[in-house]
Parts: C-alpha cells; structure tokens; sequence
C-alpha cells in the first residue's frame, strides 16, 4: 500500500481474492472505476475498491451479471438509487432459480425411473447379452413409465 492508501493492482487481487486479469475485466465491463496511474504508469486503486470488488464478487455469486451490475453501479456513482431495479433483477433470478430447481428435479425423477428400469433390463438379460440400455432411451424418451411388455411389442413389430 503506497503512502495515499492507495493500492495495486497486485495488492487488490490479493486483498480481494481475484486476478489482476479479473481487475482489468472488471474495468471494462465498468464495475470498477479506472484506477489512477501511479508516477511508473501502474494502477493505483483507492482504498474503496476493495469494498467494490467484494460487492461484484458477492453479486455475481447470487447471479447478477457484470453487464446488469454495470448498469446499477453507474446510477449508484451518479448518485442515484437504483433500489428498485436491485430488488427486481433480484426477483427475476429468484425465478430463474425457481425454474432450474424444478427442471432439475424433473430430472432427478426421469433418471432414478431410468435406473429403475435399466436395473429390470439388466435382471432379466441373458448372460453376455447386451441390455441395449442406451438404445432403449430413443424408443421412449421416458422409458420407465412404459411396460416393458410394450417394449418387446414394438421391438418385435419394426
């Protein structure tokens, strides 16, 4: 930390946990303020700036984007109060959440029937005999909700 309180580049990745790539990129996505340059040409952060990378590390981990922080952080230093758009980007990734959580789950459910039906296919199989397990996923995309007397029905009708 030079004599002003001010930092490096070096010094505020290290403080912070990140790059000095991440720093610059940081830069141009316009959520941290271009440092001022130091006698040798080397970026000199204010003491702050280690707060504004902890609040862009900490937004980013809830799912907020640079290119939506940007914006928020731009009225902010203007000296306005983005309030309002926070709290509704804050709700729109709630959703998203949401939305993931249930395909996910979905998901969950789709491959434990799988298992399940693979593990039928696998009892029943003849030894050194293929299952044809993957196979079975392109005649019913959801193959366990369907008997396997339909299976072999239709194996045997094509």
């Amino acid at each position: 930390m030079s004599s002003n309180g001010a930092l490096s580049s070096g010094e505020l990745a290290e403080l912070a946990g990140v790059s000095r790539d991440t720093l610059r990129h940081y830069e141009r996505k316009g959520v941290l303020p271009r440092p001022l340059r130091g006698h040798n040409a080397y970026r000199q952060y204010p003491p702050e700036a280690l707060q504004r990378v902890q609040l862009v590390r900490r937004a980013l981990s809830v799912g907020f984007t640079l290119d939506e922080l940007a914006k928020v952080l731009k009225v902010r230093d203007a000296g306005g109060a983005p309030c309002e758009d926070v709290r509704r980007l804050a709700v729109q990734k709630l959703l998203s959440v949401q939305d993931q959580l249930r395909e996910l789950t979905k998901l969950r459910d789709d491959l434990q029937e799988t298992l399940k039906d693979w593990d039928a296919r696998l009892a029943r199989r003849a030894p050194e005999k293929r299952a044809n397990l993957l196979e079975s996923l392109s005649i019913d995309p959801n193959p366990a909700k369907r008997s396997h007397h339909s299976i072999k029905r239709k194996r045997r009708s094509e």
